[in-house]
């Protein structure tokens, strides 16, 4: 029979600002009394040991979800999108919002016996922000630029500071991205914390990294002192031992290590695989918050410069079709640069760039492309309507088969795409120099700021080159204000300008689909659909 399905959207009205990332899973099992026991987790995490084993410095999500095991944060963010004390107690907004100072619990301590204190949040802020930690993504959360500096008040209180309004620092301030490593392990081996590891990877949180063998597996002991996680839950230590995370890519094995017992948690399921799991497996579905799953057209670098030839792009591609038939229903189409379960998401644009090959064709034809080879591809000045494809490896099945759906549409308009799968190495030397027409990721993140490392002409994830003073005007507008409605209506705007002109071209909305075993208990999950196991017990 098939398994349960449970599918939780997170309601727009209820999350707040934010921005962020997500990803991955669990594996073997145990027997024995709750407190003793084993909790296997199979995740995907294929490119943890290519360093990225810290949240601080990775973009990857899989890095923040699995050591959010050991990597606690200021704030908690809960379902509704409001904030509640985690290793701050308390916290006061000044009324620009460029300053944030919070009163810190003072009976923390990392797992190596260091002290948390308001030092400790300045060591991991300064270290976030320094050019030579070479962090993208945190340091963008941390407000890059707008980073005026964190000062010690006192033991346990700390202050941070931003040279403009800085309205996403909250979120920011509750994910593992911004999480808190010891001092000590900064001082000492901060040179080392990519690689990750054993005495390495040292924080405050309710387990500590004991064993790490890459592309295998990382071992997560219980912090028997914890006492300050989230809410109730997190006022205890956890009811189980050992978290051991099992690194198993093929999303097959996965959903294999979980039907036999052999792993208690499997994050990452396809859609394809969900129907044929035993029916005493439950599983879980969390639509990500974020920038949907899209295709990022580079117009500083080829035709794509052509803004007829994007919106041709566009639609050409039978987009609900693919979706459907590859996820089986269980992912939504996207329309927009946010996803619908993000704050500020502007509905009124479902429906207005469907699949249209004889809109496609028309405005080819208006951009010059006229001609044909003998293949069929359309010809201009003596050259073919070809771009190229760099991906990332290693590629899920179901993307691959997406991107075939997606190179057969557009042939039959005679647009050519050739797709190149590139090893991280590879990849990132063409990523670099933007030497690519097009490139492909989704981005998790609760508030619509992410949009600003995307499409800001200095982002660090503009892979589409884009460069327009009064969409930076748009995105510098919506990070300095504090008022929601008004940052809604400055997103509206971003969005409406990539409708038209299609600089991103969003695909769909993924979820979270994780498969939980019977022995698992009282499993909760953030606003990702990254699991929490604070109330977790096995058995």
């Amino acid at each position: 029979m098939p398994a349960r399905l449970t599918r939780r959207l997170l309601p727009l009205a209820a999350i707040a600002a934010a921005s962020a990332l997500v990803l991955s899973a669990c594996a073997p099992s145990a027997g024995g009394e709750s407190g003793g026991d084993e909790l296997v987790w199979s995740i995907e995490g294929a490119n943890l040991s290519a360093g990225h084993m810290d949240p601080q410095v990775s973009q990857l999500d899989v890095s923040g979800m699995v050591q959010r095991a050991v990597l606690d944060s200021l704030v908690f963010q809960e379902d509704d999108g409001s904030f509640s004390p985690w290793l701050a107690t308390k916290w006061d907004v000044s009324p620009d919002s460029t300053e944030y100072t919070f009163t810190l619990r003072d009976d923390v301590t990392f797992t190596d016996g260091e002290k948390f204190d308001a030092a400790a949040v300045k060591a991991n802020f300064d270290r976030i922000v320094d050019p030579e930690t070479e962090s993208a993504q945190a340091a963008s959360m941390l407000g890059a630029d707008f980073y005026d500096g964190t000062e010690v008040i006192d033991d346990y209180t700390v202050k941070v500071s931003f040279t403009q309004p800085y309205a996403p620092f909250l979120q920011a301030a509750s994910t593992p991205q911004l999480g808190f490593y010891s001092p000590k392990v900064l001082k000492e081996s901060a040179d080392k914390l990519k690689a990750g590891g054993p005495g390495i990877t040292v924080g405050t949180g309710p387990f500590e990294l004991t064993e790490y063998t890459p592309d295998q597996e990382i071992v997560y002991t219980r912090n028997d002192d914890y006492a300050w996680g989230p809410g109730e839950e997190g006022s205890k230590a956890p009811k189980f031992e050992t978290l051991r995370v099992e690194i198993q890519p093929e999303a097959s094995v996965r959903t294999g290590v979980i039907e036999s017992g052999e792993s208690d948690l499997a994050s990452n399921v396809p859609p394809n695989l969900v129907a044929g799991l035993d029916d005493a497996i439950t599983v879980d579905s969390v639509e990500y918050p974020g920038l949907p799953y899209s295709l990022y057209l580079n117009e500083k670098y080829g035709v794509f410069a052509d803004e007829k030839v994007r919106q041709a792009f566009s639609r050409g591609i039978d987009i609900d079709a693919a979706v459907d038939e590859i996820y089986f229903g269980q992912f939504p189409r996207a329309w927009s640069v946010l996803g619908s379960t993000t704050p500020g998401y502007d509905a009124s644009l479902e429906g207005t760039w469907p699949f249209d090959q004889d809109a496609a064709n028309t405005l080819l034809d208006e951009a010059g492309w006229t001609a044909r080879d003998a293949d069929g591809i359309r010809m201009k000045d003596g050259k073919r309507l070809s771009v190229r494809w760099i991906a990332w490896t290693p590629i899920p099945d179901d993307r691959a088969a997406l991107a075939n759906a997606i190179q057969s549409d557009l042939k039959e308009i005679g647009f050519e795409v050739v797709r190149e799968e590139l090893e991280p190495g590879a990849y990132n030397e063409q990523y670099g120099p933007k030497t690519f027409d097009l490139t492909d990721w989704g981005f998790s993140g609760v508030d619509p700021d992410f949009l600003r490392n995307h499409l800001h002409t200095d982002g660090f994830q503009n892979a589409s080159q884009v460069s327009d003073p009064a969409l930076d005007a748009l995105l510098e507008d919506a990070v300095a204000t504090s008022d929601q409605g008004a940052r809604d209506e400055l997103y509206t705007e971003v969005q409406q300008w990539n409708a038209q002109h299609v600089a991103i071209v969003p695909l769909y909305s993924p979820s979270a689909i994780t498969a939980v075993g019977e022995r698992v208990k009282g499993l909760d999950y953030d606003l990702y659909g990254r699991p929490l196991f604070y109330d977790v017990s096995v058995g």
